[in-house]
């Protein structure tokens, strides 16, 4: 592991690694916008010319776009190891600036103040008094300069084993079925070659993308070859694009698109597969491709504040909208679109088991409205790769309680605003016809009835309900149905102490 010094992690400016993975990016779309171009002609030419020599003539022309792709494929290969390196580099340098109240670290790294005579070389070590603050100042920078080590070697080697240049070569192997499980998948594409990962992707990257089991890396460049070949009219698809290219926060990764319907896109910020806590966000009625960038936003905040609590451990955050969310009240009264929904969300979470790199990672799923029944249906059956389980603005999960979720009760958490018009807006048949039979007692009856919120939901017991079992944690009382996201909300300071890992700190 190389070793980085204490001045030159102090000195680093990790933007400029940050700018350079961002013009790989913008070299990938440039090529891309020349694929295009070739396919337009390609296509235009079998309206025109046929025979032998039209079909040498699009075979080269295939030969060429599959040249751009296989370009791209190393410009998005550099982009991640550059991009992941810099989030390393600035989640150890957020560390150094966590020094304790009453000690100033200078440029040359001497350190003054009370205790008094403490010093850090180069190489980190502490000296000076035999203090707490001295141990704790000397732990968090030698933890510091072991993140942006680790950082450093790992982006050396991926950068080392591009292939720009290279073989891409098909492969020998027959592709898993529909029906293989994402660890099969896995071993699958563990089997092959670069040379054949290259081939794929380049050449039939639609069947790779949603492939659950492919490495998030991959599917990432797959994807966004497939995007390249959408509509431009289809809504969404512009503000998609835009954020795959963007080159402040975190870097965006692809992980699925589907135009049919409403749209679906899953998308992850930092990689899944290298980071130790992975949240997967699920949202609720009404969220499609349109208006997926709400959404992102959403699992972007708890990603940020999870970096500030944690920023020893690099968190991914992923949202995940894999399925058809109901458009409508009458849609939303169902649960056949959350039960297909679960489905795909359990393989989502197989799969991200399959490919991580490491330890497994601490996986939480977060389903927010219509979500959190998506969410509870996946749960309430055996297997569900999680390893904590979080419903806010339920509708209810389609349990009665957390024993019926196949989840410990000490990892399902809740909340629900005090002003969530999902208490009143979700109540189950009985408890309105309940409601309305207590109303026709007059005025009082009718205050008493609606007035106050209800825990006998449309799909079960509110999981905030402290009947349900679930650990309920604080969200702000007028958060409405929103709020749970708000930045420096109760709420948000929660679902990232859950999301890395610290839902002991969280008052009960």
């Amino acid at each position: 592991m190389t070793l980085i010094s204490y001045a030159q992690l102090r000195t680093t400016d990790p933007r400029r690694w940050r700018d350079t993975a961002t013009a790989w990016r913008a070299w990938a779309a440039t090529a891309g916008r020349w694929a295009a171009e070739l396919r337009a002609h390609a296509a235009r030419l079998r309206t025109i010319w046929t025979g032998s020599a039209a079909e040498a003539a699009t075979g080269r022309l295939a030969a060429l776009i599959r040249r751009l792709n296989l370009f791209r494929l190393d410009c998005w290969a550099a982009d991640q190891a550059l991009s992941e390196f810099a989030a390393g580099l600035t989640r150890s340098r957020s560390m150094l600036a966590a020094t304790p109240a009453g000690i100033s670290i200078a440029g040359n790294g001497t350190a003054t103040g009370q205790p008094a005579g403490i010093s850090i070389a180069d190489d980190g070590t502490v000296s000076g008094l035999p203090a707490a603050a001295v141990r704790d100042t000397a732990a968090t920078v030698q933890a510091a300069l072991t993140i942006a080590a680790q950082a450093d070697g790992v982006a050396a080697s991926r950068l080392g084993e591009l292939h720009t240049g290279g073989t891409a070569t098909p492969p020998a192997i027959d592709p898993p079925s529909c029906t293989a499980t994402p660890a099969e998948v896995r071993r699958w594409w563990a089997a092959l070659s670069p040379a054949q990962h290259r081939w794929l992707l380049a050449t039939d990257p639609g069947r790779l993308g949603p492939l659950d089991g492919i490495p998030a890396a991959a599917r990432d460049a797959a994807n966004r070859l497939t995007l390249d070949e959408l509509p431009a009219r289809l809504p969404g698809l512009d503000a998609l694009r835009d954020r795959l290219a963007a080159g402040d926060g975190a870097r965006a990764y692809l992980l699925r698109i589907d135009p049919a319907g409403d749209g679906q896109a899953v998308v992850a910020l930092g990689d899944p597969d290298r980071a130790a806590n992975v949240l997967t966000q699920v949202p609720g009625m009404t969220a499609d491709l349109a208006s997926y960038g709400e959404e992102l936003v959403r699992a972007e905040r708890i990603a940020a504040r999870a970096a500030e609590l944690a920023p020893e451990t690099a968190t991914s955050a992923v949202m995940w909208l894999g399925y058809d969310a109901p458009d409508f009240v009458h849609e939303a009264a169902s649960r056949s679109q959350a039960t297909a929904g679960a489905a795909g969300l359990r393989r989502f979470q197989e799969g991200l088991r399959a490919t991580h790199l490491g330890p497994p990672a601490h996986q939480t799923v977060l389903g927010h409205s219509y979500g959190s029944l998506v969410v509870g249906t996946a749960a309430a059956q055996p297997g569900l790769a999680t390893d904590e389980v979080v419903f806010v603005g339920s509708p209810g999960v389609g349990v009665e309680s957390a024993a019926e979720l196949r989840v410990p009760p000490g990892q399902v958490w809740s909340s629900t605003s005090r002003s969530d018009v999902i208490q009143w807006a979700a109540v189950s048949p009985r408890s309105l016809a309940e409601d309305l039979a207590l109303s026709q007692a007059g005025p009082v009856g009718a205050l008493v009835a609606f007035a106050r919120p209800e825990n006998d939901l449309y799909f079960g017991t509110n999981p905030s309900d402290p009947a349900f079992g679930a650990r309920v944690f604080a969200s702000e009382p007028d958060a409405g149905h929103l709020g749970y996201f708000k930045p420096g909300s109760a709420a948000l300071d929660a679902l990232a102490a859950i999301t890395v890992g610290r839902g002991d700190v969280i008052p009960r």
